[in-house]
């Protein structure tokens, strides 16, 4: 899952020319502490309610007060791990997403985040991740889970995205085991692309402490 296929619809970024009140009207409306701030579709950075509270005076415009904005942010084809990793080393509840040529695109907040995490819950678990790439007419969950059984090994999550303009899929598998070197010969005889693979307990140390960092900030 990419960050492009997390943006919410749901919170509009703050013109740079809109009022701190404005801003801070907004974020009460869409229960959040921060908002972006763009100008001609240019992302400016990201403001927070303890920003406009210092502000002197609230009706004036945020360009006129804030010479310059703290700017985190995250690639639209960045893992939601990464998202997860901004989240908690910010501490910031909306990340802005932006295109490779810097574009602004839209965000993700960490309500509607939260909503998608349930998906991949398993982040807890020991284990290794494989990404399985195929055209969506090929998917058949029965066949993969029975290649994953077959080695001894069971699918403790998986969820499907759709790559932008093609009909290829990418399959991403959680499994209960860090060795996936059978599993990955099985699904290579089977003609199965093998996009990428996490099997190092390196990878599951680093995302677990990822996930417990994001977890410890919700709970602040």
């Amino acid at each position: 899952m990419r960050a492009e296929e997390l943006i919410s619809e749901m919170i509009p970024p703050i013109k740079f020319s809109e009022t701190g009140d404005k801003a801070l009207n907004w974020m009460n409306e869409f229960r959040v502490s921060h908002l972006p701030v763009v100008e001609k579709g240019e992302y400016i950075g990201l403001i927070s309610e303890n920003d406009i509270y210092d502000m002197p005076d609230p009706s004036k415009k945020l360009k006129d007060h804030f010479a310059a904005l703290p700017r985190p942010f995250i690639y639209a084809d960045r893992h939601v791990y990464e998202l997860m990793k901004v989240i908690a080393d910010h501490k910031i509840t909306v990340v802005p997403i932006l295109s490779e040529e810097n574009e602004y695109l839209g965000c993700t907040d960490l309500l509607y985040l939260m909503s998608q995490i349930t998906a991949i819950n398993s982040i807890n678990e020991p284990g290794g991740i494989l990404v399985l790439e195929m055209n969506q007419h090929d998917y058949t969950l029965t066949q993969i889970a029975r290649i994953v059984e077959e080695n001894n090994a069971k699918i403790l999550s998986s969820f499907i995205t759709s790559l932008p303009e093609s009909t290829q899929i990418e399959v991403t598998l959680k499994i209960n085991t860090t060795d996936l070197d059978r599993i990955i010969q099985t699904f290579q005889r089977y003609d199965y692309h093998i996009k990428e693979t996490y099997q190092k307990s390196k990878f599951h140390d680093d995302l677990k402490k990822r996930y417990d960092e994001l977890m410890n900030f919700l709970n602040m």
